[in-house]
């Protein structure tokens, strides 16, 4: 049986949620491009994240997030990973909504801890209490995840394989989306 996306999936969650990796995989599953508005920032920029946030700040990192979001989702047809503060922005989640549908994959605490915890990559959690400080986003974001067109839990030590199958189901219930 062959799947055909007809809009863009736009992965949206916490740092840690498996936004690249279940992506990566599900756009291979469906023959589909596969985007990363974090590595197009990079790219453009030819900075890492935690350098562009060093030298100019998280207002302009989150000002070229948007143009970059904005761009990508006019793809039609494929899957754009996007960095965990991005879906917080209204302007973001208008664009997201026109063109293309959000899906949050929604991780537990714990679950991102244990995946984040000893990666250096990650600029908001340089604080001196990162597991606090992961907390302390992670109830804040929530209920902006939760706004999201569709939502996809994850269970800890589930395979990507696995929450590939379960985005598929999830993306199947919307025919405007995932026709099959």
């Amino acid at each position: 049986m062959t799947n055909r996306l007809k809009k863009t999936v736009v992965l949206v969650g916490m740092m840690g949620a498996g936004k690249s990796a279940v992506g990566r995989a599900l756009a291979d599953r469906l023959h589909v491009p596969f985007m990363d508005s974090d590595e197009e920032i990079e790219r453009a920029a030819a900075m890492s994240i935690p350098e562009i946030f060093e030298r100019d700040g998280e207002a302009f990192f989150r000002a070229r997030e948007s143009e970059v979001i904005a761009r990508l989702v006019q793809t039609n047809g494929a899957i754009l990973s996007t960095g965990g503060g991005a879906f917080l922005q209204e302007r973001n989640r208008e664009v997201i909504t026109t063109s293309g549908v959000s899906l949050w994959l929604d991780a537990e605490l714990q679950t991102l801890w244990n995946r984040v915890r000893h990666k250096t990559t990650r600029p908001l959690l340089r604080t001196k209490n990162p597991r606090k400080t992961l907390e302390d986003i992670y109830n804040a974001r929530v209920p902006v995840y939760a706004k999201a067109d569709l939502r996809v839990p994850s269970e800890p030590r589930q395979s990507i394989d696995r929450m590939v199958d379960k985005v598929i189901e999830t993306l199947k219930q919307r025919p405007d989306v995932l026709e099959t």
